[in-house]
């Protein structure tokens, strides 16, 4: 029997683009469910009962969640190619330590520059240290993992579609400030899944503008 795959996601979701990217490079098959967050069905309530939170991923009637969880669930379930995760213990030790970093650091810090009032300057200069400390990381390499496409470049690739929301609400340019992410985010939207799952950086900022209530 063929497995069933649902993913219940928002399509502006940076956690959900990791998963879709993830499904993608597998060449999974899935049934893409979107959902609404401001009226969440039952499906999702009762998928993720804990969390109450997109994504979720549903294989043969059992609900994965988590983005990070899913990916690595991804990659486990499905080997055969692309693998996303290092088969040397020390070198996916590293890959998880900064995809940690990422949710820990660029989310909550990105958060605040858009969602919360008086802290946009402040929360811009942490969010622009926290890209240069990525670059660092990245240094000269292709991707995070040396040459190939993997873990820590699905974890953060996401945040590119909110760049121009960042910009925005941050009063800053991320791309003369970063010009190596930048440059590796676009090498990054040379692959087909990546391409296939971001949405343009102006569709979520306009998004994002009209949920705030600003022109």
């Amino acid at each position: 029997m063929a497995d069933e795959v649902i993913l219940l996601d928002f399509w502006a979701s940076m956690f959900g683009m990791r998963t879709r990217i993830a499904l993608e490079e597998k060449k999974v098959k899935y049934d893409y469910r979107e959902q609404d967050l401001w009226n969440k069905g039952s499906l999702l309530l009762e998928m993720n009962p804990i969390h109450k939170k997109i994504p979720v991923l549903i294989h043969n009637g059992k609900p994965v969640c988590e983005s990070l969880i899913q990916v690595e669930y991804i990659d486990e379930t499905w080997p055969g190619e692309n693998p996303l995760l290092p088969s040397d213990p020390y070198q996916r030790a590293h890959a998880k330590f900064w995809a940690d970093f990422i949710d820990k650091k660029v989310n909550v810090t990105a958060r605040r520059i858009w969602a919360t009032k008086g802290e946009e300057k402040e929360a811009s200069k942490e969010l622009i240290e926290i890209f240069k400390m990525l670059e660092s990381e990245l240094g000269d390499k292709h991707y995070f993992g040396g040459e190939t496409f993997g873990y820590v470049d699905i974890a953060l690739i996401g945040f590119y579609s909110w760049f121009g929301v960042y910009n925005k609400f941050g009063n800053m340019s991320i791309e003369s400030e970063c010009p190596t992410l930048t440059a590796w985010a676009k090498r990054c939207l040379h692959r087909e899944s990546v391409t296939k799952t971001l949405p343009k950086s102006e569709k979520v900022t306009t998004f994002i503008s009209q949920r705030l209530g600003v022109e």
